[in-house]
């Protein structure tokens, strides 16, 4: 009988030798271009856990994949039958990151895309987490940050990215212009190749709006549609589009040439021009390898854990795509022989971080304390998080603390003796979001709530974490705007007032809108505080410990129910 290691040994030696198979000798006049596509990466510097359940058989199993020196072992490897194979992203390089990376302003992961190879990549809506002069810098270098207590001190003065950041859809609403550009030319075995990259036309609601005043996010496929008259002027015939939006499909990550792609990357492919034979996408963090009008949608999975082979057979008489082909590849560690600069780099970045992450913040009462998989319900660690907010905002009269799941990236974890370090605290809360209290009436207060099932957007975003004290029902069956239940929102046991006025607290990102909760942003009496979420957090845990009451349940606490039918 195949032991479990055995039978990730022998998919990994396959795969291994996928790369090196023999292939025929192509036609005259034909030429290839191979590229390897990430997406999602999130600063996942370390190996992290993936469901693997592949096309093939075998089964679902959960391994440890990806890890920079694994990509990089890899790219070694397969570099060596084609040293000019091109490494290419779709977005969400940085932002929402382990602490390995954000604690350093996220400088280690583009040190690391920088050490890969990688020569261009589009946007992702995380890549304006911290607004556009953040991202300006990620691209140009330098040290002026709004995270000036985090830039600039991994590895002296930061030099900035050496790949490209596309966003052919973000435009500057002064100049008329892409903030960055629209696409690269990248000449690859005599073939100029044209990448254009995008982000998601919605990521306006995904971001911190004074981070991205000025900014416009336009149609995707209209503004990748008008650079081919531009790209056809300079010789190009081939062209690649690299998007930050994705879609869903219940086809295996590696299955080939899937047909049932869903989401809104189909709608955005299906207005392309025909020219375009290759899309690759992200943001939804599935791997597939799909058909779409004909052309190839692929995505590769997050945070390292895939990455996506793809073949482009290019006519050169006519400078036209004659044939696409992809495949994916399993980051198994160990499959490929190290390659000492990405190892030693994880190694400097480990070294540099170990003491900080390792730092004690309390014992809690569970070993860990869970995110609901589902964002649309309610977690223990939604739970745990708004009660640590509410006890942060106390001081500034806070009644009421709402958290969106979206900013709640991994289960809290905890080593030995359920004890909770700093780094595993910073994986749960990564963005460095501030706390701001304000006033809402109670019947705003329901118009907020009332938004959190606006045009199906609890399927993508989730409904908002509660406080301690603070309760109501809906109603799934009810149309929009009114599936709150009357009567049942609640504060301590007692209805809310229509016209009486609560003390709110929430993350600033909220505060301002984001996450299309445009009510957040009527609230009066507004208090910005200095105080950061994760320290929220990690105070309100010690506090906990220090009063003989450890934080933490291994279920949430029903603050929020669905009525019954």
């Amino acid at each position: 009988m195949k032991t479990h290691t055995s039978t990730l040994i022998t998919a990994a030696l396959l795969a291994a030798l996928a790369g090196c198979a023999w292939r025929q000798p192509l036609p005259p006049g034909v030429t290839e271009v191979q590229l390897v596509a990430l997406n999602d990466f999130h600063g996942n510097l370390e190996a992290s856990k993936y469901v693997w359940d592949s096309a093939a058989g075998g089964g679902e199993r959960t391994i440890q994949a990806g890890g920079i020196d694994t990509l990089g072992a890899a790219l070694q490897a397969w570099r060596k039958d084609d040293p000019e194979l091109m490494v290419v992203g779709a977005g969400d390089l940085i932002g929402a990151s382990p602490a390995i990376s954000s604690m350093w302003a996220d400088e280690p992961t583009i040190g690391a895309m920088n050490l890969l190879g990688l020569r261009v990549t589009s946007v992702g809506n995380h890549e304006f987490d911290q607004g556009r002069i953040e991202l300006l810098r990620q691209q140009q270098g330098g040290c002026t940050s709004p995270r000036a207590d985090k830039a600039c001190k991994f590895d002296g003065p930061y030099q900035g990215a050496q790949f490209q950041y596309l966003a052919a859809n973000v435009i500057d609403m002064r100049t008329r212009k892409p903030v960055l550009p629209a696409y690269k030319i990248e000449t690859v075995h005599g073939v100029k190749v044209g990448f254009i990259g995008t982000v998601l036309r919605a990521t306006a609601e995904s971001a911190l709006a004074s981070g991205i005043a000025g900014l416009e996010f336009v149609d995707e496929a209209d503004a990748i549609n008008r650079q081919l008259p531009e790209l056809r002027k300079q010789g190009v015939g081939v062209f690649v589009v690299l998007i930050h939006q994705g879609g869903r499909t219940t086809d295996k990550f590696d299955q080939q040439d899937c047909s049932n792609l869903k989401g809104p990357i189909v709608d955005v492919v299906k207005r392309l021009d025909p020219a375009i034979r290759l899309v690759i996408s992200g943001h939804s963090h599935q791997g597939y390898l799909c058909k779409v009008d004909g052309r190839l949608v692929t995505q590769s999975d997050m945070g390292g854990h895939v990455l996506g082979r793809i073949t482009l057979q290019v006519d050169t008489a006519t400078n036209t795509v004659r044939e696409v082909s992809a495949r994916q590849e399993v980051m198994v560690p160990g499959t490929w022989p190290a390659d000492p600069a990405l190892t030693a780099y994880l190694n400097k970045a480990r070294e540099q971080s170990a003491a900080a992450l390792a730092r004690p913040v309390a014992v809690i009462a569970v070993p860990s304390v869970k995110r609901a998989k589902d964002h649309v319900e309610e977690s223990a660690l939604g739970d745990l998080v708004a009660d640590s907010m509410l006890a942060a905002g106390r001081p500034y009269g806070a009644q009421i603390a709402l958290q969106n799941p979206g900013g709640i990236r991994q289960d809290l974890e905890t080593v030995a003796g359920n004890r909770v370090t700093l780094g595993k605290a910073m994986a749960v809360l990564p963005f460095g979001n501030t706390l701001v209290a304000m006033n809402l009436r109670g019947s705003q207060i329901i118009e907020l709530l009332e938004e959190q099932w606006l045009e199906d957007r609890d399927a993508k975003r989730g409904l908002l974490q509660l406080s301690e004290g603070f309760t109501y029902q809906w109603d799934a069956s009810k149309p929009e705007g009114s599936k709150i239940v009357p009567g049942t929102v609640k504060l301590n046991g007692a209805k809310l007032e229509m016209d009486t006025s609560y003390r709110v607290v929430t993350n600033n990102f909220l505060a301002e809108g984001g996450d299309g909760f445009p009510a957040f942003k009527n609230g009066s009496n507004r208090a910005p505080t200095s105080i950061r979420d994760i320290d929220a957090l990690t105070q309100y845990l010690a506090r906990r410990e220090q009063d003989g009451k450890p934080a933490g349940a291994a279920a949430p606490l029903k603050r929020y129910v669905q009525k019954e039918q």
